[in-house]
């Protein structure tokens, strides 16, 4: 009976609270496999062909001073946080259409890594 009482209120609470809840990340690996992504992006205030990620949390897509953004970032209302990051990371132009990132990182697991990994990387 315990159980079902359980179930039914998380049934409940998942109902009420439909947002989606991210993993937690792991940082350490995050920072291993963000070597797939500095091909392109730094993380020391550098941009490269992708913009330098440093104290991407809380900044607006597109505010990366010194890059040439695509059009689509420019005029997007995108903040970056976990859920943003996730979507984008995920299918850039499926959640941003004319961006000029073309890479997706399928794996759930690996977006919460590089998202943890990202979130302690402080503005220069």
């Amino acid at each position: 009976m315990q159980v079902l009482s359980v179930l039914i209120s998380v049934s409940i609470i998942s109902l009420v609270c439909p947002a989606t809840v991210l993993a937690e990340g792991d940082a350490a690996r995050g920072k291993q496999l963000f070597s797939r992504c500095a091909a392109c992006h730094s993380i020391e205030g550098k941009n490269k062909s992708g913009p330098a990620l440093n104290g991407v949390f809380g900044r607006k897509a597109g505010a990366m001073e010194g890059y040439r953004y695509s059009t689509a970032l420019l005029n997007s209302a995108v903040v970056w946080s976990d859920e943003t990051l996730d979507a984008f990371l995920s299918g850039p132009s499926k959640m941003l259409r004319g961006t000029r990132m073309t890479t997706s990182v399928l794996s759930e697991a690996d977006r919460a890594d590089i998202v943890a990994y990202l979130k302690t990387l402080p503005a220069q």
